[in-house]
């Protein structure tokens, strides 16, 4: 497995996992005291962190699948000015 499948499976586990605690603790009435809400915060900021990471990976991921853009004509070299103030060196 690639490092990048690896840290893809780890971040959705991170969020479930996150979300899960979440959900326990309202479920179990835990979220009613002070530590209750801030682990609350704490999960939902770790899910949050998890998530965030995944969207720009997934779009890093499209991103390369996107065909490379054709190159373009080789541009003209500009016309030098007929009245210019720096000598001319001929060699």
């Amino acid at each position: 497995m690639s490092d990048r499948a690896g840290l893809f499976l780890f971040s959705i586990f991170m969020v479930i996992a996150s979300l899960a605690a979440t959900g326990w603790l309202l479920a179990s009435g835990q979220a009613a005291s002070v530590d209750g809400l801030f682990l609350i915060c704490t999960c939902l900021l770790v899910a949050l962190c998890f998530a965030l990471y995944l969207m720009f990976m997934i779009n890093r991921a499209k991103d390369s699948l996107k065909p490379a853009p054709a190159p373009k004509a080789a541009a003209k070299p500009a016309a030098k000015a007929a009245t210019s103030s720096q000598p001319v060196e001929t060699s």
